[in-house]
């Protein structure tokens, strides 16, 4: 058995045994230990609040060495989550110098993270958007530019979460 498939199921086993506030995480497959299902609460007091928001995470075979990606599934609306879900954050991106100089390789992955440390980035990410490089350049324009209008297509998400 490969050595990130017993850590990935270390992991797992840690979270069932002690949950974490703000998600919860599972196989999609249970023959499959590199594909998580992710559920995302939305955080209190943030825009996101009440949300529920399903994606998936997958890890690599040379996890912890590279990130898993990351994707949600839900419509989400925010600058760092691309149109297509793809969650975009320092913590995700392969570890080493960065080739266009916005992030510290310290703010890059590192074989130390785990699921939790990611998935705990991403509620901050929700709480607290990065505007510097956002993945989704309409949403960090709105936000700026037309806050009402962020707002409602946030709750629209939020609602349609809650739907799901």
């Amino acid at each position: 058995m490969e050595q990130s498939s017993l850590l990935l199921k270390k992991q797992l086993a840690d979270m069932r045994r002690v949950p974490v506030d703000g998600f919860s995480a599972g196989l999609v497959d249970d023959n499959d230990i590199y594909k998580w299902e992710v559920l995302v609460i939305g955080p209190p007091d943030t825009l996101y609040e009440g949300g529920f928001f399903k994606a998936i995470l997958d890890f690599p075979r040379d996890y912890p060495q590279k990130p898993p990606k990351m994707k949600f599934v839900s419509e989400i609306w925010h600058p760092n989550i691309d149109k297509e879900g793809n969650v975009c954050i320092s913590i995700l991106h392969d570890p080493g110098d960065d080739k266009w100089g916005y992030e510290r390789p310290e703010e890059r992955w590192l074989p130390v993270h785990t699921v939790e440390t990611i998935l705990l980035s991403v509620i901050s990410m929700l709480t607290d958007p990065n505007f510097e490089s956002p993945a989704n350049v309409d949403a960090a324009k709105m936000q700026r530019e037309n806050y009402t209008e962020f707002k409602k297509k946030v709750a629209q998400c939020v609602r349609k979460s809650q739907e799901e």
